[in-house]
């Protein structure tokens, strides 16, 4: 029998759907006006962040609904799967268990009957002791000088968490290395990553798995190719390259040197690995004590999601207020909006967290959905957003929810800049939810003929995040707060949040296609006629 999902037959959904027909039109100025303290009440606080959700389109009805909903798909005994170790990743069987590469040393935590925190601050030492060597100049190239530059080699999961980690915490890191990130097969990527670069002071790090990602590797072999044309020495390669990777041999095949491979595990999935030895170009950049604070940052949001009742639970409640925006208000994506520069990555790092963790079509047993699931995120720092797709947001068609993230103290205070932002953030979450009517702009004077487009509607759904400052470990608080939104959510729409079929398939493909573009001799073509069409046609050009 085919299965079929059950979330929309189960009386928690049925009432949050009546409950929306009776009050799914109310406006955020009506709430305000009815709730004086609203902006109290309607806010949660843990690991250091402050979220404030009176701006979402609930009532303390809906936040009940929303919350008998997390109770009736059980919600707090799947929590607790996760952090036991459980084989919760059903099609891959085997467990989800990121949180342990933030466990505090001597915590146990057991995967198939052995605990996995030893190993875990095993890589951690050996990590700390080889970055300890780079930034304190003991690590030398081959020719004996000090290493200056630092190319993480790396694809998705091992190249979006570095990245946004390494920007977002600038501030912290040694200026004396010069960092930086190849992730794209095209060729241009390499170039410009290495073109100022010399090959005698750089380190490369390629971050692989299985040390088989096509990109990746395509990459590395450019890379291993470009140090020796200036090197000449084969042994260059093990005083130039180290690798985090499971696959030993291919590692040692490759020239690495085994004792500069540092490994994680099978339970760690890609895009939730930047707290594992992914973050070793993350640790060479702000050094051992920001990195192990950055880990104490995502512990911290760990035991506060597995701990705090769900009606303060950070990750809880902004996961059920995304189910009642997408599959209730019909907003089908999130812009993500950090008042923050040195988050300037982090939209694209979430991109990754929450699209591919939960941008599925069946549920856990195989039941094609019958309703939305995985929300499309976006977004990019705010003021620059302002002046580009805000407009949108205002005053469009689509209904989209933002989240909006601030910080009290400025890193880098220069005169009354800190002040025009965070005013800019505040005003503009509150422009979103209250708009302006025509007769407020008839009061200011607009005249009737111009009222139309300048009407802001509002009733904009927002959450805000406001943190002290950006700190590393504020970084790995608000990284964990969106693993654990992206997990709560996975839970209500019953769907596996932890594998990525979805990115199958093309690679496949290009397997294919690669000969036929290749090729010396007219290859046989047995695609489709538009991309036998394509081929020849690149073929021709090239």
């Amino acid at each position: 029998m085919t299965p079929q999902p059950r979330l929309r037959t189960l009386p928690a959904w049925k009432a949050l759907e009546a409950h929306h027909a009776r009050c799914g039109g109310e406006h955020l100025r009506d709430l305000f006006a009815a709730d004086p303290e609203r902006g109290e009440r309607f806010a949660a606080e843990g690991a250091g962040l402050y979220l404030d959700y009176s701006k979402q389109r609930v009532t303390d009805e809906t936040l009940r609904l929303l919350l008998d909903l997390a109770r009736a798909v059980e919600l707090r005994p799947r929590i607790e799967a996760m952090f036991r170790g459980e084989a919760i990743n059903l099609t891959e069987r085997r467990a989800a268990l990121h949180v342990a590469l933030r466990a505090a040393r001597g915590q146990v935590i057991t995967v198939d009957g052995q605990d996995v925190v030893p190993a875990v601050h095993a890589v951690l030492d050996r990590m700390a002791a080889f970055s300890a060597q780079v930034r304190d100049g003991d690590w030398r190239g081959h020719d004996g000088r000090r290493i200056q530059n630092v190319v993480n080699i790396g694809i998705g999961g091992s190249d979006l968490g570095p990245v946004m980690a390494y920007e977002a915490l600038r501030h912290y890191s040694d200026r004396r290395l010069t960092m930086r990130f190849v992730a794209n097969v095209d060729g241009t990527d390499f170039a410009e990553a290495t073109r100022d670069l010399d090959p005698a002071e750089t380190l490369f790090i390629v971050a692989s798995k299985t040390f088989s990602t096509q990109e990746t590797m395509a990459n590395a072999q450019t890379a291993r190719e470009w140090c020796l044309g200036a090197l000449g020495d084969e042994r260059a390669v093990a005083r130039h390259f180290v690798a985090v990777s499971t696959n030993a041999e291919a590692v040692a095949a490759f020239g690495i040197d085994p004792a500069n491979r540092f490994g994680f595990w099978d339970w760690v999935g890609g895009r939730y690995s930047m707290g594992s030895a992914i973050g070793l170009s993350t640790m060479l950049a702000i050094g051992e004590d920001c990195f192990r604070a950055m880990l104490g940052g995502f512990h911290a949001m760990d035991e506060h999601f597995r701990g705090a009742p769900f009606e303060r639970n950070l990750p809880v409640l902004m996961g059920l207020l995304g189910v009642w925006n997408c599959n209730f208000l019909g907003a089908r994506s999130v812009a993500v909006l950090p008042y923050e520069q040195y988050l300037k990555r982090f939209p694209a790092y979430l991109q990754q967290l929450t699209m591919e963790s939960n941008g599925k079509r069946v549920t856990r047993d195989g039941a094609v959905v019958d309703y939305q699931t995985g929300p499309v995120y976006w977004g990019e720092p705010g003021t620059n957003g302002q002046h580009s797709f805000y407009q949108l947001i205002h005053q469009g068609t689509q209904l989209v929810s933002c989240d909006v993230i601030a910080f009290a103290q400025a890193l880098n205070p220069l005169g009354r800049h800190h002040d025009l932002l965070l005013a800019n953030a505040l005003a503009q979450t509150a422009a979103l939810a209250f708009g302006k009517t025509a007769d407020e702009l008839r009061a200011d004077g607009t005249p009737d003929w111009l009222l139309p487009h300048r009407v802001f509607e509002g009733n904009r759904p927002t959450s805000t995040l406001l943190a002290q400052r950006l700190t590393p470990a504020v970084l790995g608080a608000l990284v964990a707060l969106y693993e654990h939104q992206v997990f709560t959510q996975s839970v209500i729409w019953d769907i596996n949040p932890f594998d990525q079929w979805g990115v199958e398939l093309g690679k496949a493909l290009a397997g294919h296609i690669l000969p036929a573009l290749e090729s010396g001799a007219e290859p046989a073509l047995g695609h489709d006629s538009s991309t036998n069409a394509l081929i020849r046609r690149c073929r021709e050009r090239r």
